[in-house]
């Protein structure tokens, strides 16, 4: 039986989740200060000093054109790896860890395919669809050139 296991989190009421072995923490904000960048793309919430790293963080809200929210007790900072670099997700809350069968994981229709080639398919619990996310395409080539240019 060939299953794997997706970290859940939210976004404006939406499920979505990535593979938890591209995941390296979650992290809460309470200590944690976004410094702004100026001049970077309107998605790039600021940088994080973590452990002595610097880690731009991405909000992926405003990535994906989802009205803005302000920052609250439940958002997190999803730490993973792109491309060796170390990058940091701000979405709304996570929810938890799922296990998904390859039986429960459809493709996403050709329409989502166009527009959203992060989304790699659709994750489905009873009633939930969940969108399952390949990271390493969230961020175009020329972001990822921006990227580096900020250190991350």
């Amino acid at each position: 039986m060939d299953e794997n296991q997706y970290v859940v989190f939210y976004l404006d009421n939406e499920e979505y989740a990535i593979d938890i072995v591209k995941i390296h923490e979650i992290n809460r904000l309470k200590e944690i200060t976004i410094t702004r960048v100026p001049r970077v793309p309107h998605f790039i919430e600021g940088i994080i000093n973590l452990r002595g790293e610097v880690v731009p963080i991405i909000n992926l809200r405003k990535k994906f054109g989802i009205d803005p929210k302000n920052i609250s007790k439940e958002s997190r900072i999803v730490i993973v790896k792109i491309f060796n670099k170390v990058i940091g997700l701000l979405v709304d809350s996570v929810s938890h860890v799922l296990t998904f069968e390859t039986v429960e994981i459809a493709p996403p229709p050709e329409e989502i395919k166009i527009s959203c080639d992060y989304i790699t398919g659709l994750g489905k619990k009873g009633k939930r669809m969940i969108f399952l996310l390949d990271i390493e395409k969230i961020l175009h080539m020329e972001e990822q050139q921006e990227l580096q240019q900020m250190g991350a």
